[in-house]
């Protein structure tokens, strides 16, 4: 489904990411783990047209979509859950569910897609009237991948949802996660958290200063001594 070729990205003089090659195929959940500053984030954010490439293609169904108009990208069936969750605060819940249905006017089906949503986190249909400025942060990362998967994503990419969230809450979250996976919807992951993302996740890749140093199935990489000592702590 997503075929990335020598892409690079660069701030300024920064080399971000190096020329870095990796695809997922259609229903996988793959993950990009890495230490914080491995590149990871600039990476999706690329992928989502936040950042400008420095090199390389991005395909995504066939489709070249390198110099594609970020606002496009969601209407080609790519929706992005951002690092920060990026909620819109004066917002109330069922508003912001709304927006991430802004490009639809199938009406029927975007209601079963919020009753679908109500049902993966029901604290939301609970908080539906509430400001999302008010929730606490396990609450708008709820929110923010309900309000992407309200607009029917082939592809979501999911930038660190554990970042900041009490435990609890990221098994939360990540259990939702691995529900929306097993349903066939397609996910690349971009996780500090390594053992989280490589339990979750059918392959992986390994980034280090802007690389790909290491890829293969998730449970591999999850036994592999070089991953455990660097990311697990073993």
């Amino acid at each position: 489904m997503l075929e990335v070729t020598g892409l690079s990205v660069a701030y300024g003089g920064i080399q971000a990411v190096r020329s870095i090659t990796f695809h997922v195929n259609e229903g996988e959940l793959v993950a990009l783990v890495g230490a914080n500053g491995a590149g990871k984030t600039s990476t999706l954010k690329a992928l989502a047209r936040m950042l400008d490439t420095a090199g390389g293609d991005v395909h995504f169904l066939g489709r070249d979509i390198t110099a594609i108009a970020p606002h496009r990208l969601i209407r080609e069936g790519i929706a992005l859950v951002p690092e920060g969750r990026g909620v819109f605060p004066r917002l109330a819940v069922a508003e912001n569910l709304a927006m991430g249905a802004f490009v639809r006017r199938d009406k029927a089906a975007i209601a079963a897609d919020l009753d679908h949503v109500y049902s993966l986190f029901p604290r939301l249909k609970e908080r539906a009237g509430q400001l999302a400025g008010t929730l606490s942060g396990g609450e708008q990362q709820m929110l923010a991948i309900g309000r992407a998967l309200m607009s029917r994503p082939k592809l979501l990419l999911l930038d660190e949802p554990s970042m900041g969230l009490a435990p609890i809450m990221v098994q939360k979250i990540f259990s939702v996660i691995r529900t929306v996976a097993e349903a066939g919807m397609t996910i690349l992951l971009v996780e500090q958290n390594a053992k989280l993302a490589l339990e979750a996740s059918q392959r992986a890749y390994v980034m280090e200063s802007g690389e790909i140093t290491l890829s293969g199935n998730a449970a591999d990489l999850l036994g592999d001594p070089k991953v455990r000592q660097a990311y697990l702590g073993e």
